[in-house]
């Protein structure tokens, strides 16, 4: 048996890969075009493991996916494969169209034509589960209910929007075509691999630096936060269990406003990685210029998940963070690998023109 995950050398997609391997012998191909935040580093474990088989290339290349799909016969296609930083999209919105709306209905199409050559079992067993975002949802008030799988989508970045577009074109597929299809909308994940433009890892690597934290606004942005390996458990969940057609919606109960996750992260430093100067960590805290369209809350009820799949989030904020933050600590020859080049430019860039609102925290 095989399965097939796009997208697989990225945060996310590299963390699943790891987790799927640890507890399978299933044969497992992964396709990743390695652009900025894909990393063949994070899979540096698994060098040598006839279980990965990993594919450089792109989700647009019906050619290469169709070739993939004969080749190696899945059983199931998990796609990661996503442009998926919101400042990124606001510079650069290209990309995201290019990937997350154009790749995906290349992906679909190349499934949609494997699926039908499929016979029995085989093509009753098939599945195609999409990874999505939260952040279709738009953003909520303080008082409003967290997201539900019946909220209306309302994105309010090229970024979210794109993603919008995605589940749209997977759902039309299930509806149009009969596709086996699953979608997982998650809330912000956080862990190891976590490339460092995202504010947690950002955060931890400009700390260690000396350098500010940049900080958005008021800091008031709230987040539900969902530690990684929780939300590889999910996704095993819903791919094992999910009902055709259906979204499910992964969070990790965890609604934490962005100053005081980094707040908390910077007390976690001090107490593992006291700083040379004797101070606090949260003195380097910087507030910045707010990016445009900002969404002022996202919330994640995972209800539904608990109720028919029976899946739950092991790690609190607090048990996740630590574990995160220690893991920084513990693998900074891999933060000095991605902190480079492209990476160096981009923060320059995005952070040039932000102008400090606050000049101490």
């Amino acid at each position: 048996m095989t399965i097939l995950v796009t997208g697989g050398a990225g945060f996310i997609g590299s963390n699943f890969v790891l987790d799927w391997l640890a507890q399978s012998d299933e044969t497992l191909v992964n396709l990743d075009a390695l652009t900025y935040a894909g990393n063949l580093d994070n899979l540096a474990s698994l060098n040598g493991d006839a279980r990965h088989v990993f594919v450089k290339g792109d989700i647009g290349d019906a050619a290469l996916v169709a070739q993939l799909l004969a080749t190696y016969e899945p059983r199931a296609l998990v796609n990661f494969a996503a442009e998926s930083h919101v400042d990124r999209s606001i510079l650069g919105p290209a990309d995201f169209i290019h990937t997350n709306i154009l790749g995906t209905f290349q992906l679909l199409e190349a499934v949609r034509a494997y699926w039908h050559t499929l016979e029995g079992h085989a093509k009753a067993a098939f599945r195609f589960l999409h990874v999505s975002t939260d952040e279709v949802y738009g953003s909520l008030s303080l008082s409003d209910p967290a997201f539900t799988e019946r909220h209306r989508y309302e994105p309010n970045s090229p970024y979210s929007a794109s993603k919008a577009a995605s589940d749209h074109l997977v759902r039309a597929y299930h509806h149009t075509y009969g596709l086996p299809v699953l979608t997982t909308n998650c809330s912000n994940n956080y862990g190891p691999f976590h490339f460092p433009e995202k504010l947690i890892p950002l955060c931890i690597h400009n700390a260690l630096a000396g350098k500010p934290l940049p900080i958005y606004g008021d800091g008031q942005q709230i987040r539900d936060w969902l530690y990684v390996t929780d939300h590889c458990s999910a996704i095993r969940r819903v791919l094992e269990a999910g009902q055709l057609g259906e979204t499910y919606n992964v969070g990790g109960w965890n609604e934490k406003p962005n100053l005081e996750v980094v707040q908390v992260l910077c007390s976690i430093l001090d107490e593992l990685s006291p700083a040379a100067s004797g101070r606090s960590y949260a003195e380097q805290i910087n507030f910045v210029t707010d990016r445009p369209g900002h969404d002022r809350r996202y919330a994640i009820d995972a209800t539904k998940l608990e109720r028919e799949l029976g899946w739950r989030p092991l790690e609190t904020f607090e048990t996740g963070i630590r574990k995160t933050v220690s893991w920084y600590l513990d693998n900074q020859a891999w933060v000095q690998n991605v902190t480079s080049g492209a990476y160096r430019d981009w923060v320059g860039t995005q952070y040039s023109a932000a102008k400090p609102l606050i000049e101490e925290a």
